[in-house]
């Protein structure tokens, strides 16, 4: 059977995804400092959200009630790269990518904290195992080559901001486009990052060569402008549950990406790791089917 659009999207959206962590290690391993990257990324990922905006919507406004929400959405998506890019600095990029497999799962528990979901034994479950194998992914790490205890902080804080991220976002959706969220939220977050890496950005050497600024561009435009088109017109076709799974093996994909494009290393518990993440994903979204996508972008 040959494969439909939306399938195509779905598929570019999660190898988008998962190359968007290979690259950023390599543009790290490179010469770019954490926050000077953040800082320019988001500044070109917001500008070009602005005129896309400004081209099909003629406008950037947004009601005063709803102000608030993109502010706090804001301030989660920056304390989420602050997380991501210092992660992917001082892990590999396939170790990070597993770990990030527990996104789903703090979702559900994020959305339990607020009384947004009541979740059964099997979610319970399902946390059980992935957090399991989010431990076995973190002792399986050693050295340079997988990472410190202080990486697999960042990368858990990775993927629990994301999730947080992602669900303040959801009830914006009802009233407004991805592409005027996205273009308020990167441009608040942007001014964050700006602040507060201003002393990397000031001292960045900015001779990293052709190769860099490629994947710097791919980065931009990939990652964080083009997934945001593919994802939710994949979503509105085929609806949460058929688009989770297919988002659910970005993590996996982004660890296979590390391991071929990077030569990086992954241990028997990482491996294993891996495994008991992919399980307590499956158990969770069979449980959860007709709960609220949570996107992986970074």
């Amino acid at each position: 059977m040959r494969p439909r659009p939306v399938d195509l999207m779905l598929l570019t959206t999660v190898v988008l995804w998962a190359l968007n962590l290979t690259v950023s290690r390599y543009i790290l391993l490179h010469g770019f400092a954490p926050l000077a990257y953040s800082t320019v990324r988001y500044a070109a990922a917001a500008l070009v959200f602005v005129a896309i905006t400004v081209a099909l919507e003629r406008s950037l406004r947004v009601e005063r009630r709803e102000l608030l929400r993109m502010t706090l959405s804001a301030a989660l998506l920056l304390l989420n790269q602050f997380c991501f890019v210092y992660a992917v600095d001082r892990a590999t990029a396939s170790t990070v990518g597993l770990i990030l497999g527990s996104t789903p799962i703090w979702a559900g528990l994020i959305a339990v904290v607020l009384g947004v979901e009541r979740l059964g034994r099997r979610f319970w479950v399902a946390s059980v195992v992935s957090f399991s194998g989010v431990a076995l992914v973190a002792l399986g790490a050693n050295g340079e080559l997988g990472g410190d205890w202080i990486a697999i902080l960042l990368a858990l804080g990775t993927s629990a901001t994301w999730a947080a991220y992602s669900l303040s976002i959801a009830p914006l959706m009802r009233t407004h486009s991805p592409y005027r969220i996205s273009a308020v939220v990167l441009g608040m977050t942007w001014v964050g990052l700006l602040v507060a890496g201003l002393p990397q950005t000031a001292d960045q050497d900015w001779a990293l060569g052709w190769e860099v600024w490629a994947l710097f561009a791919f980065a931009v435009l990939g990652p964080l402008v083009l997934t945001n088109v593919l994802w939710y017109t994949a979503l509105d076709r085929v609806g949460a549950g058929r688009a989770t799974l297919a988002g659910n093996l970005q993590p996996f994909v982004a660890a296979i990406f590390g391991v071929v494009l990077l030569d990086e290393h992954l241990s028997p518990l990482q491996i294993l790791g891996g495994v008991l993440i992919a399980a307590g994903i499956l158990l969770a979204v069979r449980r959860r089917r007709a709960a609220p996508r949570v996107p992986q972008a970074e």
